[in-house]
């Protein structure tokens, strides 16, 4: 299924903006949560230590979701220097898209236990609603371990290069991500789809015993 037609069926786009709301909460709520546990409070003292999705939404990411039916959270403040040791920033980091898989794991259990007895998804309306829901967390972790600033997957590449490389590419990494986003979106380019519909398709099978590509 195509993620750019969902709007075409009214009952499914909202459906896939729910998905999208409910896995962009858990995954930046992680996020906090993670940054708290390893010795920073920022992110809990600015209030974004909850699952009310009002205190995740990006402006420019809800146009997104609501215009191309994809978008984003706001990114979850957190202070380095308040962690526990180097490695915790990478923590912080994975916690999103570990939460993301974990509620993709729990949503699979009955889509998995439906293909064994051989029960195709389409036949029931709850059954495609789940697969969507399960469908719209492996959008999100997909996209964020792209390594492009801000996303989750920059923050896996910085141990590995220098402070002044580092800011150069925080910098000019949004930029990058809102061209190709703008690309894939509108212009039929799949920049960002050949990076993300095989690792889409690996955590389907994996978390609901079924390859799916959500393109």
């Amino acid at each position: 299924m195509f993620i750019l037609n969902f709007f075409n069926q009214p009952l499914f786009g909202l459906i896939a903006i729910i998905g999208l709301l409910i896995a962009i909460t858990v995954h930046e709520f992680a996020h906090a949560w993670m940054a708290n546990r390893l010795g920073d409070p920022t992110a809990k003292l600015m209030g974004r230590l909850t699952l009310n999705p009002l205190k995740h939404l990006d402006p420019v990411g809800t146009l997104f979701l609501l215009v191309a039916g994809f978008g984003w959270g706001k990114p979850v403040p957190y202070n380095p220097s308040n962690l526990k040791s180097d490695g915790d920033e990478i923590k912080v980091a994975l916690a999103g898209v570990s939460a993301n898989f974990i509620l993709a794991l729990i949503l699979g259990i009955p889509l998995r236990i439906i293909t064994l007895m051989h029960i195709p998804t389409d036949s029931n309306i709850i059954y495609q609603i789940l697969e969507f829901l399960l469908e719209m967390n492996l959008l999100l972790i997909a996209f964020n371990i792209i390594p492009i600033p801000p996303l989750d997957g920059s923050k896996l590449i910085f141990p590995f290069i220098s402070f002044e490389a580092r800011q150069t590419y925080e910098r000019i990494g949004p930029i990058l991500l809102f061209g190709l986003i703008i690309l894939t979106a509108f212009s039929g380019t799949s920049i960002l789809v050949q990076f993300m519909d095989p690792i889409i398709r690996f955590l389907s099978f994996v978390v609901k015993g079924t390859y799916t590509s959500i393109f």
